[in-house]
């Protein structure tokens, strides 16, 4: 997983670090924080996490190659609460995989895995070589 997170420039941006089990861990910086007041973690971030998760989740479940990556068809994202200064963590699972199209479920907790702080559903086309 981390070979696939070392090939995706704001992956390496936001420092993602793959885990055992398929986790992906956000390490906490300062700059992830959208609203300082609260302070929160910046949704965006919250969502690209999310979406890299997923995308690496059915490159690595499919075993294909990074030179032809699943592309987003669409991407759905609940926001469940505010995420803490805190190191953040998610986990996909492949839901449906055929010849053309993924379909992945993906979480995002921070401490305790039964209470996310955001989930998403998304849908990927699978690119054949040419």
């Amino acid at each position: 997983m981390q070979q696939i997170l070392n090939q995706l420039p704001y992956a390496r941006f936001l420092g993602l670090e793959g885990q055992k089990g398929g986790v992906i861990k956000l390490p906490y910086r300062g700059v992830l924080i959208g609203n300082p007041i609260l302070p929160a973690l910046h949704g965006g971030v919250t969502a690209s996490v999310l979406q890299i998760t997923a995308q690496t989740h059915v490159i690595d479940a499919l075993s294909i190659p990074l030179t032809t990556p699943p592309k987003l068809i669409d991407f759905t994202v609940d926001y469940l609460r505010r995420g803490l200064p805190e190191d953040g963590f998610a986990k996909a699972q492949l839901t449906r995989a055929g010849r053309r199209f993924a379909s992945v479920s993906v979480t995002m907790w921070q401490g305790d895995p039964d209470t996310p702080i955001a989930a998403a559903h998304g849908h990927f086309a699978l690119v054949t070589a040419p």
